[in-house]
């Protein structure tokens, strides 16, 4: 198959997939990101995620795993997927891949919107230290502010990887390996009401409790954490110990007979307005990923894709 028919096999699956959750996908926004990084869409992770907060309203996002040896920030300046800008978000990247060993890139665009993310993933066996990160001139001062919070829970030796997302100029941070206890209630309760966000829901709690790592997003213009989230595989949503919410279970409806062997990754997210739920699933799965079999639990000594739910 040419390279230009597997874009447009590609294009038909994301519209479809959009069609599932009742979004008018953009060729406009969607054709320019699958042409600018998608020479390797054949062999590389693909996958579709809806949620449910006011931010995705009318949006379906897509991500997929890049070759290494792009530089996808450059890459899409010089395509016009993004704009040249003087703000901090513009050097992060090439920080990250000095201080960071660089395993897996990826990058997410929504149907309507267009490009919106890049993703930087370390190896899984090499968990790296967030001091580093803090240190980078670029990250968020929220970062370094937060770090007794970080080192009081165990995660300070815990970084798996960065995600930028240039529209919204905001960065995640992504833990993994985190032990079980850390996703008990009495330590969820904990974390979320020491960041000022709202006590979670006992929805919220299920999820956190299976949950393969934790997340949380920072801007250049707060010193707090804006969101915090717990992820968790499974394969199946429908047998999910929770309430599916009406428009993941659309979405899980449609996609179930696409799914890549059943992979998907459920989110719960904490902001200060309140919880909202995300659910994953792959189209496409790479030879190298790690599986996510039933009952991974997060103090497994097999650590999951990261690229399985950035956000």
């Amino acid at each position: 198959m040419s390279e230009n028919a597997e874009l447009e096999r590609i294009y038909s699956v994301i519209e479809e997939t959009a069609q599932l959750v009742d979004v008018a996908c953009s060729r406009a926004k969607v054709w320019p990101v699958l042409t600018t990084f998608g020479d390797t869409l054949a062999q590389a992770a693909i996958a579709f995620r809806v949620a449910t907060g006011a931010r995705y309203v009318g949006e379906l996002d897509c991500r997929f795993s890049i070759r290494m040896d792009v530089d996808p920030y450059s890459t899409a300046l010089s395509n016009g997927l993004t704009e040249e800008t003087d703000h901090p978000i513009g050097a992060l990247l090439s920080e990250i891949h000095d201080r960071f060993p660089i395993e897996t890139l990826g990058v997410d665009f929504g149907v309507v919107g267009g490009f919106r993310k890049i993703y930087a993933f370390f190896p899984g066996e090499d968990l790296q230290s967030l001091s580093k990160a803090a240190d980078m001139p670029s990250m968020p001062r929220s970062l370094a502010g937060n770090l007794d919070f970080f080192t009081r829970y165990g995660l300070s030796e815990r970084v798996t990887g960065i995600s930028i997302d240039y529209p919204s100029r905001t960065t995640n941070v992504y833990f993994g390996w985190t032990p079980a206890d850390r996703f008990d209630t009495k330590t969820v309760l904990s974390m979320l009401r020491d960041l000022e966000l709202p006590d979670p829901s006992e929805q919220m709690l299920t999820v956190a409790k299976e949950a393969f790592g934790m997340y949380l997003t920072l801007s250049w213009d707060s010193p707090k954490i804006l969101r915090f989230c717990f992820p968790m595989p499974t394969p199946d949503p429908t047998t999910l110990p929770v309430q599916l919410e009406p428009k993941i279970e659309q979405f899980t409806r449609g996609v179930s007979r696409g799914s890549a062997m059943g992979k998907y990754v459920y989110a719960a997210t904490s902001t200060p307005d309140g919880e909202y739920y995300k659910l994953s699933s792959y189209y496409q799965w790479r030879p190298q990923v790690i599986d996510l079999p039933t009952g991974w639990r997060a103090d497994s000594t097999q650590s999951p894709e990261p690229i399985a739910d950035p956000v």
